[in-house]
């Protein structure tokens, strides 16, 4: 871990990341709501809202539609992800490197490590080179961390959360996101557990607004230093009301009902 308030990818020592790896690692089915939204294009428009530190997509999206963005939108590189075709042991595939990332002009590399997996050393050790590959180009780098695997009933007790934060401390992520383990004290506790390492909650399936708002509400109380999110943002019928608000609760700290009051 290295200070990265400087980033780019940070604001006010928060961030808020808007993904959009879904296209390889769930499939069209994330679209069926929303079909405009293969395009591409159509989320990198909203990723140029303020409240957007950076946007985290695939190597092709980012070699296509990257460009034409690049005076407005931050880039995260994925450097890893599998399909959901695949039915082995939890996994995910090398698919660029961090040199070709900082050629694309990623400002940072993010990386998907499957704590609790089969195939967890194999991943450590990948993100060994990813991480030091990252440190030559001065890239921060962003773990998501997802404890899978046979072993592992349930990933989001509040222990395994908190060891996922953990590991990513550990293994040098500057930071890591995780998803929310049920509680504002068991989101406090996984938070101590990485130190000083930014810890962002994971935005997951679509819910309501106002459920939706509460969640990141109690997370930022509880420590964590902003949000990952896709389809929370994305399939909405209006995306820059929901970021407007999200401006709010997560930089600002306002609660989500005064956020969605002042977003109506």
């Amino acid at each position: 871990m290295i200070p990265i308030d400087d980033s780019p990818i940070v604001r006010d020592g928060k961030s808020l990341i808007l993904a959009m790896d879904h296209g390889l690692e769930h499939g069209p089915v994330d679209f069926e709501e929303v079909p405009e939204k293969l395009d591409p294009s159509t989320v990198f428009e909203t990723a140029t809202h303020d409240a957007v530190t950076c946007m985290a997509v695939q190597k092709g999206v980012a070699e296509g539609y990257y460009p034409s963005y690049e005076d407005d939108v931050n880039l995260l590189l994925k450097v890893n992800g599998t399909s959901n075709l695949w039915m082995g042991e939890y996994d995910s595939a090398i698919n660029c490197s961090v040199d070709y990332a900082a050629e694309i002009g990623a400002d940072a590399v993010g990386f998907t490590l499957y704590g609790g997996s089969n195939h967890e050393v194999e991943m450590a050790e990948e993100f060994r080179d990813v991480q030091e590959a990252a440190r030559d180009h001065d890239l921060p780098v962003v773990m998501w961390s997802y404890p899978r695997g046979q072993g592992l009933k349930n990933d989001t007790k509040p222990e395994v959360i908190s060891y996922a934060t953990r590991l990513g401390l550990e293994l040098g992520a500057d930071i890591a996101k995780v998803k929310y383990p049920g509680s504002p004290e068991a989101m406090e506790h996984a938070c101590r557990c990485a130190g000083d390492m930014k810890v962002v909650m994971s935005g997951g399936s679509k819910t309501s607004d106002y459920e939706f708002l509460s969640t990141v509400e109690a997370a930022i109380d509880a420590g964590a230093k902003g949000l990952a999110v896709g389809r929370n943002v994305w399939q909405r019928e209006d995306p820059t009301r929901l970021l407007d608000a999200l401006e709010k609760v997560i930089y600002e700290e306002e609660t989500a009902d005064a956020a969605l009051e002042a977003t109506e």
